[in-house]
């Protein structure tokens, strides 16, 4: 989502900044441009930092969130918006490209999440807002291994939020749950079929940044935001998923070109 990813997170900043007042500093990987993290500190710091990426078969974490805990800034807010996407048939889309779609939207955001986890636990405290999808409701044929990760997100995201409260940590987790939004990742060549969705059923990335940052200060582990995409979660519970598999696959190929 290299393309699609700039616009909401610039509303993610200035969402953030807006509702606290203070400075942030974005974290930006240099090499696919797929990894974007918002962190807002209670020191007069603002800069943007170019990192490295994180290296996901052996574990390793970006070498500038790792400075900046060594270097004793107190990190208050982690925004965990990396993703990737693609669309198309499972077996006609490349393996490697799947592959490091898991590797963005479940692995670098769980390795994120944990390096901040600790360190805002051991510091008294902080919020993290991870971003998923309402695709992590559902099984979306044509676009099912990043329904699938975006599934993982929202359930890894409420059971934290869980464990994080009963461990005393003054840790918020937030899974953020958007529908189409308005960017650049609703038309990408990079990612294969375009989803063809009309304007009246997007939200704007600023609403969508806007909701997900007073969620997360409202203490809520899970928001959706837009009244058409919370009536959506109901149908999802009200019909077998069978059902809304075969809606869904029939939906996305008739407006994919």
């Amino acid at each position: 989502m290299a393309n699609g990813v700039y616009k909401i997170t610039e509303d993610f900043e200035k969402a953030l900044s807006d509702y606290t007042g203070a400075p942030y500093v974005v974290t930006v990987d240099n090499q696919s441009n797929a990894l974007f993290l918002s962190l807002y500190y209670e020191k007069n710091i603002k800069k943007n930092i170019t990192g490295d990426t994180i290296s996901i078969p052996s574990r390793t974490y970006p070498s500038v969130p790792c400075e900046i805990i060594h270097a004793g800034l107190k990190v208050n807010f982690l925004i965990n918006n990396a993703g990737l996407l693609h669309n198309g048939f499972f077996t006609k889309l490349s393996l490697e490209a799947q592959e490091k779609m898991i590797q963005v939207n479940v692995l670098a955001l769980t390795a994120l999440t944990h390096l901040y986890a600790v360190n805002m636990s051991s510091n008294g405290g902080g919020h993290i807002l991870n971003v998923a999808s309402l695709a992590g409701w559902m099984a979306i044929p044509n676009q099912n291994v990043y329904a699938a990760s975006k599934a993982y997100v929202v359930s890894f995201s409420q059971a934290l939020s869980n464990e994080m409260i009963a461990a005393n940590s003054g840790v918020q987790v937030t899974a953020l749950c958007p529908g189409y939004t308005a960017t650049k990742m609703m038309d990408n060549p990079d990612q294969g079929a375009t989803l063809r969705i009309p304007s009246g059923m997007m939200m704007s990335a600023k609403d969508v940044a806007e909701i997900g940052i007073k969620a997360c200060f409202a203490g809520k582990d899970m928001v959706v935001p837009g009244l058409a995409n919370k009536f959506t979660t109901i149908i999802t519970r009200l019909f077998s998923k069978s059902l809304i598999t075969k809606f869904f696959g029939s939906f996305y190929r008739k407006n994919m070109d």
